[in-house]
Parts: structure tokens; C-alpha cells; sequence
């Protein structure tokens, strides 16, 4: 039997929970419609933690299927309580807009690099906003069970320190964006993080009772580092898709330094790699394994910022470690920046001077050939070389 793309997602391992699969396949055979990936508007920039969901889209687009990105402007304003314990801090109006506009630049530019000419990019503030009280009680409330809800994965940690009405709204809504959508763009199916699960089936069941009508979803693996923490912005440490928070360079080299065990896993969920060649990529073992790990820092820089991105920083890699520093990224601090520990945090190195502190103290940390060891020292106040480990450098000018 043929396999269609729910199948090959499974066989990458992109596919965690799913419900309705069979229904689901059957819905494939007949006909195409339009599926959908929410992204959270908390910060200004994606990480490579979301490379898992864009490259879905594309999957999706490339086997028939219209891809839409949703934006999350109303939900933004409340903040998911999913694995919270406190509430999340609030934005305001200025804040939100400008990460929203970021955000939707980072998406619309993704999907032009990747050949993907059908995407839709919504915000769902479009719809949220003309939704009056009376009509939310009709809409959705009461197609909604509260004993369902309250049982939901989603809000046992923000139950033991008090779950506001606000926070308990955050399910229908992301319900109704699902209904929306499908009522607007014949979306059928939703997509999302594992922990996502409870308010993606809220939005399943919700168009099932209401329009009695078939609706999809399943959900994708987190993204996780060797050590299994998240990989994402609340993770910290995280690789942004803003170049100007995380380089091609740094990019590359983050995923060209990826533990061993996982080097397959990465390959099969960020890349648009066929999975023959990536079981070939991943038959050796140890330093055989430095080919697919350069293959897969070379491909998802190439996906998440374009083919010439990817290049240059293959490019510098091959100089920095072939004993030519002259095309390494350059970063430039002030005089005032010359603490070890302002310096790492100048340098995107440490996300703060408490990170930096630990990275130190882990004797993570050199100055051209000098470890360091204490967080007084003082660096060179012309150009020097700044490590990170083993694998990741950056060449530092004193403004």
C-alpha cells in the first residue's frame, strides 16, 4: 500500500499523538484541504525549536495540502498556562504588535525561500476581536465541557496557585481559532507541540459537536537537547531564527556540535532530507558521524535561513578549524564591555551575567589560547578571539 504523508510523518518520527488516524487517511485519498500551526507571539523571534513546525508546513504544501501559519494576537494577550506555574508576564499593545509583526516577516520569509507559494499567514486577533460576549457563550462555551477542561494536562500546574478565568479562556479560544479556520479556509486538521494536545482536541471536538463535521489533529515531538530539556526560548540558550540574535555561524556550528544520539533524530524532523539518505548519513558511528552532523548543521541553516546562509557558514566553519580565523563571525563591544562577564553576555554568548558566570566556572570559556577562570578578568582592548567550548568562537573588535 501506497504511503501518504501521515505515514511518512510517522516513519520520521514527527508524530506524536494523533486522533482519528484512520478517518484521517481516508480524508487524505479523497481530497486535499488546509492545515494549520499556531505560533506564540512571546518574544520577537522564533528559535530553531519552531524549524520542526515550519518544515511540517512545507511537508504538508509540497503533498497538496494549504498550509496556514496563525499568529497568535488575541491568545497573546492572555499567555498559554500550559506547564506554567505563575502567569505569564504581561506585554503590552506596542510589544505584542512589534514581535507579532517579526514574527510573521520570519514566517512569510521561510516560506519564500522554501518554494512554498500557497501559505497563508493569519492573525487571530482578526477574529477574536469581533467576537462579542453573548456570542462567545453560543459559539463556543456551551458546546464545551468545564469538567473536560479542568481535567486537561494543560492547567494542573497553574491549579495548585490559582488558575485565573482569564487563563481558563485560553482553551476555547484556540478552539475557535481552529473553528474559524475551518469555516473560512476549509482547515481540517491542526498541528502542534505534544504539550499543545489538550487545546488541540478542544478545537477537534468543538467543530465535531457544532458543525458535526470531521476535524483532525496531531501533534509533534518537542524538540529536545542530549541531556532531554526543551529546546526553546524558555529553555534558555536558545538559537533564534533572527540573525541578529544568532548567527549563520553560530547556527551552524550549534547544530554541527549535536550529541551523537541525536544526530539522526534532528536530521529526520528538521530536514527535507529523503530518509534513505539520512539512514546511510547515520550508518557510522563516533567521528563517522562528523559528515552527517556537518550535513545537518548545512541543511537546516540552509532551510531556516537560505542556501546562501548556509554556504557562508559552512564556509567560515571550514576556516575557523582549518586554522584560518580571517572569516570568522566578528562581533563588536564597547571599552565599558571588557569584564569576561559583560563580554560573553555582549556577544550573544551568555544570555545573562549569570550564564556567563557558570560558563566560566564550567571552564567553558578562553581568550585566544587562555582559559579562563575568574569572572575579574579583563580582556585585550584590541581584537582577540572569544571561545565558547570547543566548537564555537566568535573574533571580537573593541569599539
Amino acid at each position: 500500500m501506497k504511503q501518504d504523508i501521515i505515514d511518512e510523518l510517522k516513519e520520521r518520527g514527527i508524530i506524536k499523538q494523533i486522533v482519528f488516524e484512520d478517518e484521517l487517511h481516508e480524508l487524505i485519498k479523497k481530497k486535499k484541504c488546509a492545515c494549520y500551526c499556531g505560533f506564540d507571539p512571546s518574544m520577537d523571534s522564533l528559535t530553531i525549536g519552531h524549524g520542526v513546525a515550519l518544515t511540517l508546513l512545507v511537508r504538508m504544501a509540497r503533498a497538496g495540502f494549504t498550509p496556514i501559519a496563525l499568529v497568535g494576537g488575541a491568545t497573546g494577550q492572555i499567555g498559554d498556562p500550559t506547564g506554567r506555574n505563575d502567569m505569564r508576564p504581561e506585554k503590552t499593545m506596542e510589544q505584542l504588535n512589534h514581535n507579532l509583526s517579526c514574527i510573521k516577516k520570519q514566517i512569510t520569509d521561510f516560506f519564500e525561500r522554501n518554494g512554498v507559494d500557497n501559505a497563508i499567514i493569519v492573525n487571530n486577533d482578526d477574529w477574536t476581536k469581533k467576537l462579542s460576549y453573548y456570542d462567545f457563550l453560543n459559539e463556543i462555551a456551551k458546546h464545551m465541557s468545564v469538567n473536560r477542561m479542568l481535567a486537561s494536562e494543560c492547567f494542573k500546574s497553574r491549579m495548585e496557585n490559582g488558575l485565573t478565568l482569564a487563563e481558563f479562556v485560553y482553551m476555547p479560544m484556540q478552539a475557535y481559532d481552529f473553528l474559524s479556520l475551518f469555516k473560512e479556509h476549509n482547515c481540517m486538521i491542526e498541528m502542534g507541540g505534544d504539550d499543545q494536545w489538550g487545546n488541540i482536541l478542544a478545537g477537534v471536538e468543538l467543530i465535531r459537536r457544532k458543525e458535526r463535521k470531521p476535524a483532525f489533529a496531531f501533534t509533534l515531538p518537542l524538540l529536545t537537547k542530549a541531556d532531554g530539556t526543551k529546546m526553546s526560548k524558555s529553555a534558555g540558550g536558545a538559537v533564534w531564527l533572527d540573525p541578529k540574535r544568532t548567527s549563520d555561524f553560530e547556527m551552524f556550528q550549534y547544530m554541527r556540535n549535536t550529541a551523537d544520539n541525536k544526530v539522526e533524530e534532528y536530521l529526520r524532523m528538521l530536514t527535507l532530507l529523503p530518509l534513505d539518505e539520512i539512514k546511510k548519513l547515520c550508518q557510522g558511528k563516533g567521528k563517522e558521524l562528523n559528515h552527517a552532523k556537518e550535513v545537518l548543521a548545512y541543511e537546516v541553516v540552509r532551510i531556516l535561513r537560505g542556501e546562501k546562509s548556509a554556504e557562508k557558514a559552512l564556509e567560515q566553519s571550514k576556516s575557523a578549524f582549518g586554522g584560518d580565523a580571517s572569516d570568522i563571525p566578528t562581533k563588536t563591544i564597547s571599552s565599558n564591555e571588557l569584564n569576561i562577564v559583560d563580554c560573553l553576555v555582549a556577544v550573544g554568548f551568555a544570555g545573562s551575567r549569570g550564564d556567563a558566570k557558570r560558563l566560566i566556572q564550567g571552564g567553558g570559556i578562553k581568550v585566544g589560547e587562555k582559559v579562563i577562570d575568574n569572572f575579574d578578568f579583563v580582556c585585550p582592548k584590541d581584537e582577540f578571539v572569544l571561545y565558547k567550548g570547543k566548537k564555537t568562537l566568535v573574533k571580537v573588535k573593541v569599539a
